[in-house]
């Protein structure tokens, strides 16, 4: 099952998880407020499925929310950006660009429906 993760970061700031399973596929930044957070959670479920995906390590270019396939010596890691640019989320690195991109497919097919769990309500 997917789902969101509103977790604690450093410094009293939140982080943002997507998982599948108890897999962490992808994750944000740290946001100084809970609200934040939430907002990124909502941003990705809005703009997730409809985004581009930029291969830059074929030198593709683009704009808008994106994601973006970025060469890291000898592997591969997703991000996804913004309109404004803001990197929002990133994975873990791959050997093979097909890993990469299936992170990305059950990113843009899952996102929209996939549950937050708030880690933080209580603590």
């Amino acid at each position: 099952m997917h789902k969101f993760k509103i977790v604690k970061a450093a410094n009293g700031q939140f982080r943002v998880h997507f998982l599948y399973n108890a897999e962490v596929m992808v994750w944000s930044e740290n946001y100084a407020s809970k609200q934040s957070a939430k907002a990124c959670v909502e941003s990705v479920k809005k703009n997730a499925p409809g985004a581009a995906t930029i291969d830059l390590t074929r030198a593709e270019s683009g704009s808008g929310y994106r994601f973006e396939i970025v060469d890291s010596k000898d592997q591969v890691f997703v991000r996804f950006r913004a309109a404004n640019g803001e990197v929002m989320l990133r994975s873990e690195t791959y050997s093979a660009k097909t890993s990469a991109k299936n992170c990305i497919d059950s990113v843009k097919k899952n996102a929209p429906d996939a549950p937050v769990e708030d880690e933080t309500a209580s603590a």
